[in-house]
């Protein structure tokens, strides 16, 4: 199946602004090729192990249960990924709101593949949302592409105020130049991910058409041209945020 033929809503109820399909199709392709750290096929099992966590049963269990390290057992998952792999992702997409720094240190993945990896799970977590939202059925996931990581990590990242590396404005190199678009400051939210560029970008593709650009979050007296206000924008987004226990 071709890039190209995915995300097509022309036999869907609503009407789709064009930029939001050519964003899904591109975050699509960038998860079907090897990335810095994993291979195309281990990145695509990651995008359906976070399909697989909205129906596991352990999770549910360990969502309502009153801290989720009590509860032990074995994920429902569709993959062939590591099961230190798995939790992470299911933990991820389930009980995000209370993971912790000793969480991630041991769950013997390095600081560079959680990154990558959760920059796969929050732009599938972001696309399929937006199709539940809609009624839309969920689109197929890309076909892998062959190939290996090249395991790229910027020469700036450092140690900061993340659970991981990061790079800041002051120690971007060449091949970061665009992660902040030249802006001296930069949100947390957007630099947490940084020790993986690419998953800052997919972060930014994706804000870009389903909220607003990085550029454009700044001023609050812009809209990005979309069809409701700033303020309805941002009152849309505190809910779901709410409903989502984000923590940040």
């Amino acid at each position: 199946m071709e890039i190209g033929t995915y995300f097509d809503y022309s036999d869907y109820q609503y009407k789709v602004r064009t930029d939001l399909p050519d964003a899904y199709r591109l975050v699509w392709q960038k998860i079907s090729q090897p990335g810095n750290w994993w291979r195309g096929d281990q990145r695509v099992a990651i995008a359906n192990e976070v399909r697989a966590a909205r129906h596991c049963r352990l999770c549910s269990k360990r969502k309502t249960a009153l801290s989720p390290f009590a509860i032990t057992g074995t994920h429902e998952s569709v993959s062939d990924l590591p099961d230190n792999v798995i939790d992470v992702v299911h933990r991820l997409c389930t009980d995000a709101s209370r993971l912790t720094r000793k969480w991630l240190d041991e769950s013997s993945l390095s600081k560079e593949l959680y990154v990558e990896l959760l920059g796969i799970v929050v732009a599938v977590i972001s696309i399929d949302g937006f199709h539940r939202a809609l009624g839309f059925p969920l689109e197929n996931l890309p076909v892998p592409q062959p190939g290996e990581p090249d395991g790229y990590r910027p020469p700036g990242a450092m140690d900061g105020h993340a659970w991981v590396p990061i790079v800041t404005p002051a120690s971007i190199g060449e091949r970061e130049a665009d992660l902040y678009d030249g802006s001296k400051q930069t949100g947390n939210v957007v630099s947490a991910m940084s020790l993986v560029p690419d998953s800052v970008r997919l972060l930014k593709l994706l804000s870009g058409v389903q909220y607003l650009s990085m550029h454009d979050v700044p001023n609050p007296a812009t809209n990005g041209g979309r069809a409701i206000s700033r303020a309805h924008i941002e009152l849309l987004a505190g809910r779901v945020s709410a409903l989502s226990e984000c923590f940040y």
